[in-house]
Parts: C-alpha cells; sequence; structure tokens
C-alpha cells in the first residue's frame, strides 16, 4: 500500500500571522524578550510542548487563537516582539561597519545544539557550533551553515535500578520542529542526489532560521529511496562505519550540491571537525566540470577557501574507514567527477610511503584546507604532534596549525536574573559587545549584596529542579514512595553546589573524586561547612568503560549517607545544562592533561558567577589565574596514569579543604561571603569577553575566513591564471625532487660562538632541474635535549651563491646565537612559490 502525505499548518488569524515567522526564528533560543511571547499564549501547554513553538502553535485550539487576537495586553506584547525581530534582522551589524568584502562562508558541522526542542546534537562539538551561528548571526557575518537532519537524533538517557544507562531513541517529527522544507521556484520540495556505493540516494533539504543565518539541513528519509539509504540520516554518530561514511558523504557531497541548488555558492567552506571532509572532493569536481579546470588546478582554488578546524585531541578520534570500504562507495565517484581514482585515493593517505589500507578523513581534511586550526592554545600544539604523521620529514612544531581558542554565546548561557542586573548596570554593551573587555567593566560596581542574592536564587532554582527531576528519575523506575518523597528533600538552597556536567568518557574522570572516600565524606558532610555536587553527562552507547563510569557515580550517589549531598542527574541536554551552569558555585573538570581539546562548558558558568576548579587543560590552561578560579596542579604531565590520577586527586582535596570552602564560608555579620564574591566579579570580568564566541568570530574572521576569500579570489582571478601557474610548478616540483639532495654542509668557521654573534654555514645543494627561485634552501637551528634533538627551533633562510656545477648550486647563511648553550642545526630545502600556502602545499621536505 502506498499511502502518500500532505500538511495541515496553524489557522493563524490576519492579526497573529508573524506568530509563524517568531516561531520559525531561532533567535528566541537566546533573547528572552522574543522567547516571553510564547508562554504567554499558553504557558501549560508551551512547557508541555518541551518549549517548542511551532508544536505549541500546531496543538494550541483554534479557539485560543480567536482568543489571544482580541486580547489587547497579549497584542501589545506581540507588536514589541515582532518590531524586537524585525529591528534585530534589519540593523547594521559589525561585519557591515568593519569590512567591504562579502564573502559567502559555508559552516560545516555534523551536530548543531541549537535549542532541546532541535535535537540533532549530541554534545560539545554541537553545542559550540550552534554558539558559532548564533555569534555569526548577532555579528552579520556572510555565514551559511550546512549538517544533518537526524530522523531520531541522539538518544534519550535513562538508568536502570542498579545505575547502567540505557538508551532511548524518540522519532523527531520534523513538522514540529522549527525547521521548514526547502522547496524550488514551482513549489516541490528541493531535492539532491549523491550516490551511495552505485546507488542514487535523494536528499530532501529543510532550513532553519538562526537569527541572520541559514542552516541547511538533510535528510535521505525521502520515500524514492530504499529502506538502507533512507536510514542514513537515522541516528547521530549511529551504526557502524558504513552507516559513517555514507553520512559523511551526504554531509559534505551533499552539502555542497544542496548549496549550488540554492544558488548560494560558497567563497569559503569551513569544516568543524573531519566529518564533512569530502566536500572538497565536490568542489574540485564542479570547478573542473564548470570552469574547465584540470584536477591539479581545482585542486589548489578549492583548497584555498578550505578551513579545517580540529576539536580532537587523540588519533582514535578521526574517522578513519577501510580502503575497500572507501573505494566501494567512490569507484563510480571518480568517473563521473573526473578525479583520478588514484588521486582520490592519495588524498586520505596518512603517510607518503608503505601500503594504503586505509582513508583517512583527517589527512584528507588536512591536505586539501590552506588553514588548519585546533580550539586552545595548548590543543594548537595537540594537533601539530597529532597530524605530524600526515607530513612526515617535517618537525611537528612547524606544523602549520595555528588556533581560535572556542567561546560561549553569552546570551545564551546567562540566566534571566543575571541579565537583567547586567541591564541595570553596565546598559546594552554586555549582549551587544560581549567580546570587548570594556563592556564589562561595570561589573564591579553592583553591590555585593544584590549579586549575591541574584546568584543564590539561581542556585534556588537549580536545587529546586533537581529535586523535581531526581523525583520524575525514580517514578520512572518504580521506586517506592518513601524513595521519591526523600528524593524531594536532597540537596540543600545555602550549600556550596559543585557541578560536573559533561561526556562520560573515562579521559574525563569523573571518579576522580571518589579516589579517597573518607575524605571525599568528610569534606561534603561538615555539620558547619557542607558542600554538595551535582553530576550529569551520557557515555556513547559503545563505549562500556564510559557506563561502568557512570554507575560508579551513581552507585555512590545511593549511599545512605552521601544521598543528600551527592545527586546524579538524567538525561542531560540543553535545558538542564542551564540550570547547572546558572546554578552552580563551582563548576569541576577533572580531565586527563592533554585530552581536553578546549571545554568550554566552565565558560558558561563565568556570566553567571560561578569560578572554576579545573584540571589546566584545554581553554582552562589559558583562562587560570590565581584571583580567578582554581587549578589542579600545574599542567605536570606522568606516565603512569595511576599516579597521576593519585597525585591529582590528592590536589583536589586539598583544594576543597583549604581554599575552595573556607573562602565560601568565610561570612561577615552581613552573612555575604565578601572575599567570594570579589573572586566572582574578577572572573566574571575579566574572564566572560576572552571567552565569548564573539571574540572567536573575529578571530575567525580576521585571520581564517577573509584571508581564505581573499586567496581563493586571487587564485581565481584572470581565468584562474595564478592557480594554472601554482599547478604547473607544483608538477614540476613533484616530477623533479627526487634529485634534490644537500650534497654538504659544513660551518664556515669553526670554534664557540658568544650571544650576539653568528655562525656561518654553506651547503652544497643539488637541485637537478629546478632552480633557485622554485626553492628555498634553509638552516633549521635550535637547542638540542638529551637525545640530541633539536628543540622549539626556527628557519632561517640561506643565499644562493651561484652554480657550481650542472644542477648544483652553492648556498651560504648565518645562525644567529641568541642563548647560551648547545645548539644544533641542519640544512634542508623545501619547496617554494609566491602562491604557496605554507609547508602544507606539497608536503616534501628533504634535510642534509
Amino acid at each position: 500500500m502506498r499511502i502518500d502525505s500532505f500538511r495541515v499548518v496553524p489557522a493563524l488569524p490576519e492579526r497573529l500571522h508573524r506568530l509563524e515567522d517568531l516561531a520559525y526564528n531561532l533567535v528566541w533560543s537566546w533573547d528572552e524578550e522574543i522567547r516571553a511571547v510564547f508562554p504567554r499564549i499558553d504557558r501549560e501547554l508551551w512547557e508541555r510542548s518541551g518549549q517548542n513553538p511551532v508544536l505549541l502553535l500546531g496543538t494550541l485550539p483554534q479557539q485560543r487563537l480567536a482568543e489571544l487576537a482580541e486580547d489587547d495586553g497579549f497584542l501589545s506584547l506581540f507588536d514589541r516582539t515582532v518590531a524586537r525581530l524585525d529591528a534585530y534582522l534589519a540593523e547594521r551589524t559589525w561585519w557591515q561597519r568593519r569590512y567591504q568584502e562579502h564573502p559567502r562562508i559555508a559552516y560545516f558541522s555534523a551536530e548543531y545544539g541549537i535549542t532541546e526542542c532541535l535535537p540533532i546534537y549530541s554534545g560539545g562539538l554541537g553545542v559550540l557550533a550552534a554558539h558559532h551561528l548564533k555569534s555569526a548571526s548577532d555579528l552579520g557575518v556572510p555565514l551559511v551553515g550546512v549538517g544533518l537532519l537526524y530522523q531520531q537524533g541522539y538518544f534519550r538517557q535513562y538508568l536502570a535500578r542498579d545505575g547502567w544507562q540505557q538508551e532511548l531513541y524518540p522519532t523527531n517529527d520534523f513538522a514540529n520542529l522549527p525547521v521548514r522544507m526547502v522547496t524550488t521556484e514551482a513549489g516541490v520540495p528541493l531535492r539532491v542526489e549523491v550516490e551511495i556505493a552505485g546507488e542514487p540516494c535523494r536528499i530532501q533539504v529543510w532550513r532553519a532560521e538562526v537569527g541572520r543565518i541559514p542552516l541547511l539541513l538533510l535528510d535521505t528519509n525521502v520515500a524514492e529511496n530504499p529502506k538502507h539509504l533512507q536510514e542514513i540520516t537515522d541516528q547521530l554518530y549511529g551504526g557502524d562505519g558504513e552507516t559513517r561514511i555514507r553520512q559523511e558523504i551526504v554531509l559534505g557531497i551533499g552539502g555542497m550540491r544542496a548549496l549550488l541548488a540554492m544558488d548560494l555558492r560558497p567563497d569559503v567552506c569551513h569544516m568543524n571537525e573531519g566529518h564533512s571532509a569530502f566536500l572538497a572532493l565536490e568542489r574540485i569536481a564542479a570547478l573542473m566540470r564548470e570552469d574547465g579546470l584540470a584536477f591539479g588546478e581545482a585542486f589548489e582554488v578549492a583548497r584555498a577557501g578550505q578551513i579545517f578546524t580540529t576539536h580532537t585531541p587523540v588519533p582514535a578520534g578521526f574517522d578513519v574507514f577501510p580502503r575497500e570500504l572507501f573505494e566501494r562507495h567512490f569507484r563510480g565517484y571518480a568517473e563521473r567527477s573526473g578525479i583520478p581514482a588514484r588521486q582520490l585515493i592519495e588524498l586520505g593517505r596518512a603517510r607518503p610511503e608503505g601500503e594504503q589500507r586505509e582513508y583517512h578523513m583527517a589527512a584528507l581534511a588536512l591536505r586539501a584546507s590552506a588553514q588548519v586550526n585546533g580550539v586552545s592554545r595548548l590543543h594548537g600544539e595537540v594537533s601539530r604532534r597529532l597530524l605530524a604523521e600526515h607530513v612526515p620529514g617535517l618537525p611537528p612544531a612547524e606544523l602549520p596549525v595555528g588556533y581560535v581558542t572556542n567561546g560561549a554565546h553569552v546570551r545564551s548561557c546567562v540566566s534571566r536574573e543575571m541579565a537583567q542586573l547586567f541591564d541595570r548596570y553596565l546598559g546594552p554593551d554586555w549582549w551587544q559587545h560581549p567580546g570587548l573587555p570594556e563592556s564589562w567593566e561595570g561589573i564591579d560596581q553592583i553591590p555585593d549584596e544584590e549579586l549575591w542574592s541574584t546568584h543564590e536564587r539561581r542556585r534556588e532554582r537549580l536545587v529546586a529542579y533537581a529535586r523535581r527531576r531526581l523525583a520524575a528519575q525514580l517514578e520512572q523506575r518504580g521506586a517506592s514512595r518513601r524513595e521519591i518523597e526523600h528524593a524531594r528533600g536532597v540537596l540543600d538552597q545555602g550549600t556550596l553546589t559543585i557541578g560536573f556536567a559533561r561526556r562520560f568518557a573515562t579521559y574525563k574522570r569523573a571518579n576522580l573524586l571518589f579516589a579517597d572516600l573518607d575524605r571525599l565524606r568528610r569534606i561534603l558532610l561538615d555539620s558547619t561547612r557542607p558542600v554538595q555536587i551535582l553530576f550529569a553527562g551520557k557515555a556513547h552507547p559503545r563505549d562500556t568503560e564510559g557506563k561502568e563510569m557512570l554507575r560508579e557515580v551513581f552507585r555512590h550517589g545511593q549511599e545512605h549517607d552521601l544521598r543528600r549531598h551527592l545527586v546524579f542527574l538524567e538525561d542531560y541536554d540543553l535545558a538542564m545544562a542551564r540550570y547547572l551552569v546558572q546554578g552552580c558555585d563551582v563548576w569541576l573538570n577533572t580531565p586527563r592533561l592533554g585530552l581536553e581539546a578546549s571545554g568550554t562548558s566552565g565558560m558558561k558558568v563565568i556570566p553567571n558567577g560561578g569560578l572554576n576548579l579545573s584540571v589546566p587543560d584545554g581553554w582552562w590552561a589559558e583562562g587560570y589565574a590565581p584571583e580567578l578560579g582554581w587549578a589542579i596542579g600545574r599542567g605536570e604531565a606522568y606516565d603512569d596514569p595511576a599516579y597521576q590520577d593519585q597525585v591529582e586527586s590528592a590536589i583536589l582535596y586539598e583544594l576543597l579543604e583549604h581554599e575552595v570552602v573556607p573562602l565560601f564560608y568565610s561570612r561577615g555579620i552581613d552573612r555575604l561571603p565578601r572575599p567570594w564574591i570579589a573572586r566572582m566579579k574578577r572572573s566574571m570580568r575579566i574572564l566572560t569577553p576572552r571567552f565569548s564566541t564573539n571574540r572567536m568570530i573575529w578571530e575567525y574572521a580576521e585571520h581564517y575566513y577573509l584571508p581564505a576569500a581573499r586567496r581563493a579570489a586571487r587564485l581565481s582571478g584572470d581565468g584562474f591564471a595564478r592557480a594554472r601557474d601554482l599547478a604547473a610548478w607544483k608538477r614540476r616540483v613533484f616530477q623533479g625532487w627526487s634529485q634534490v639532495a644537500v650534497l654538504g654542509a659544513a660551518p664556515r668557521t669553526a670554534g664557540t660562538r658568544r650571544v650576539g654573534e653568528s655562525f656561518a654555514v654553506s651547503a652544497q645543494v643539488r637541485l637537478g632541474a629546478l632552480t633557485p627561485d622554485e626553492v628555498r634552501v634553509e638552516i633549521y637551528y635550535g637547542p638540542l635535549d638529551a637525545q640530541r634533538q633539536v628543540t622549539g627551533g626556527a628557519a632561517v633562510p640561506m643565499r644562493v651563491l651561484g652554480q657550481t656545477e650542472a644542477g648544483v648550486w652553492g648556498y651560504e647563511g648565518e645562525v644567529p646565537c641568541r642563548d647560551s648553550g648547545l645548539v644544533g642545526y641542519a640544512v634542508r630545502v623545501v619547496p617554494n612559490h609566491p602562491e604557496a600556502n605554507g609547508l602544507l602545499t606539497t608536503g616534501l621536505i628533504t634535510w642534509q
């Protein structure tokens, strides 16, 4: 039986027709004044809908709509709200005031955590992507987002009686989500097509409005597709490797085709992680097809406008597919795109030499992007080491991988009560320009009494919320009435409250706090200075160790004497996160050093007056100062993980016992913890602008988006003349590089040098058919470590002296002697071209 469908929408009275505009523009997810119109329509229905305005309007009785159309009080609020949205969309933006250029930037991400009623996110990556779009909207960045619209999205969590995580996958009803189906001018659904292992797969395009930013979401659950293709976009991070590569084909290739079909051809493509790296192949294919470029020329043009942001600190975080799986899915693509099959394979090769048995998405993203960055200063260093295997011979420190430290969208994080306080004492600058330090200078003008009472109200709301959630959890598990009643009395509204909420993975060490249970009990159960801890988070469905760690935390919370002080809240989502970051006094983060790329949850507590207690990893390595929060250790690395856990758990207990708890309970006769409030104010004033997504977007605009757009335009100009020249140079270099060698290098004068002098070196270099203009000969030098390896190396160019014989050239140069000690040096040759974008352009390097 074939079933066709049609859609029924609310019949809005003409006076209220703009309600649809308000519901479908997700600016309500961060603008409280716009959001306020929806509970005014029907508060009970608003809560039952999961605070989803589209579902609210879809289930609202027609009679209620008619009443609202005659309600003067509601109409006044409604008109103000519509005017606010229109003013936001029409105002002159930061980008328009600052730049004359308006390149189109496409931002690709596998997940977006914009609002809980659009559940297409799993955690930090998606929330960061959403905050990226929100700040891009606030600043007027000419950006369009691309992602996937999952039929089930990420799982809902519930716990068995023993604390073992269980998963539910509720189905999303797209008709009741704040997304609209994209249609053609003829009014039919817009669909694009990709090939999946030889089969055509049709993709429906949906569109969400994130303020000024359109977000295109791709969906393969189309009737024309066979069932196994419909299921591609079923679950976020679900299925096996085959499902994963298919999702990434839909995201990268399908996403590019959707943009072109909607006449939204991007000048710059930003890959938020490597999931979308196949977009590079589609951009190359389009340039070959539409502009008649050869593969090498199209590759250079596409690469110039591509940016790769990596979020993973470990190799396992990158997708790697068996070569056979890749070939099965791309055999037909190579034939139809015109991209040579060998080139397709080589782009995903981990190392230039040896047999290639796997296809590495990180290698593809790295080679196909002119700019690469990590998401914190420390993560930039980690990423250089991690990605160095793809460019052997290049010292990791020289790998051109930068960093842009993540941030948080302040208006999405701050509580309504705190926002009202900011309005009174800071004016509108705090939300109009949250990335400027001067916007937060007025924090010190807020009276201690007002700041503390506002923060205490949010803690009280958190405690009330936690009690409701815990009672509901117990009721769902069939607990006794006595247990449920007990849950309604856990926690205390005036007690120091610590929050720990994140994905449960072993490296995040949620159980570090339980290393010494007796000591933890003394801290939590102190009769005069008690402490309480709220845990929340999900383990990946296939992460057994993460689930075991979660169960361990849960079981400790079930111990009789700890039940009032240690609570695990199930089904962590954006709504719960808001309560936690807005109500906790301290935000705890205990990752194993070097394994936290950024960790944005701690940034979200800052404008709410929360303080951070964290290992100095990710963003906290940049943000920490003794007067702003607490660091667990000094960033020391340990070879023995068990010993590291022992040391850092002891430090954590010391900090709680001797610094955190005493400071919180240090009260004067007015019962205010003034030293604590002073630290709150310093943290809010100094850290909020530094770790806002506005600052992050400014950095992307200045250092990534505009340079990429300008370089892509330069290579595309004059009939792609520069791209053709660059591609021809690369061909010559690759063909002739096997002949390149440093035949000899020697000091011009022997002996010891003093600081301030220089050390002269000469070299004979064979270039073969290449000319000195096509290469750069350098002296790489730096301090030697105990293994006689150069550390903190730098390179200085050598001058060509002339040709000494056919294909051999003489060079000389000087090493500056800036510091005393043993210095190592080596002569090397790297390709050189005016349009070459760093050492990744070819990946070639020859050492003496």
